[in-house]
């Protein structure tokens, strides 16, 4: 697998523990030389009792190796 997953679909954990899948916006090289990527949500999410909430369109950031499935 390429590092550079722009314009992919992918699957991925945020934040250690929440599912999430879309788009992926921008791959980068992050300070250390780790790889992150931009992804907007295709849905939205709410987790830790409501104190973490995302929209579908929003773009988080994950890791590389959080990165469980590509789809193309």
């Amino acid at each position: 697998m390429s590092w550079n997953l722009e314009g992919t679909r992918v699957e991925a954990i945020y934040l250690g523990d929440i599912e999430v899948a879309g788009l992926v916006t921008l791959s980068r090289v992050a300070y250390g030389g780790n790889v992150n990527h931009h992804v907007r949500l295709d849905k939205p999410f709410i987790a830790c009792g409501g104190k973490i909430k995302r929209d579908a369109g929003e773009v988080v950031i994950v890791s590389h190796s959080q990165v469980q499935r590509v789809r193309g």
